[in-house]
């Protein structure tokens, strides 16, 4: 292919509900924080270096006995959406605006855990019950 030189019609959808298929063996609760796993399928958020943060699961999504993609849920994106904040590693007021990293499908810390952790998204606020990410 190469560059277009005339107008385009380019396709569209809107990215702030996205279905994404889940990864085997994963149980994911609404409401709970969504990675994208390595090959790309749905998972909990963990730590783990190889997890792309998606967002919240807006439903249950249960594929414990499936393969790969057996299943599709739903998740929404661009949100701030609160996540609770690691105790031993907390995010703080001087994060607004940096990065925070997965602990788990609920939980955030300040830093990447000596290269443990993937990054979550961006620190919006912080308050005595959470840290709310973009």
């Amino acid at each position: 292919m190469t560059a277009t030189t005339q107008d385009r019609n380019t396709p569209m959808k809107d990215g702030s509900l996205i279905v994404v298929p889940v990864a085997a063996g994963q149980k994911i609760p609404a409401g709970a924080l969504v990675a994208a796993s390595a090959t790309g399928f749905a998972t909990n958020g963990a730590t783990a270096t190889t997890l792309a943060y998606l967002g919240r699961a807006e439903v249950l999504a249960d594929n414990t006995a499936g393969a790969d993609g057996a299943i599709s849920m739903t998740i929404r994106r661009g949100k701030a959406f609160k996540w609770a904040n690691e105790s031993g590693d907390p995010v703080t007021q001087a994060s607004v605006g940096r990065a925070c990293y997965i602990v788990d499908n609920q939980t955030v810390a300040k830093t990447n855990g000596t290269n443990t952790r993937s990054q979550a998204g961006t620190v919006l606020g912080v308050d005595v019950d959470g840290v709310w990410v973009i």
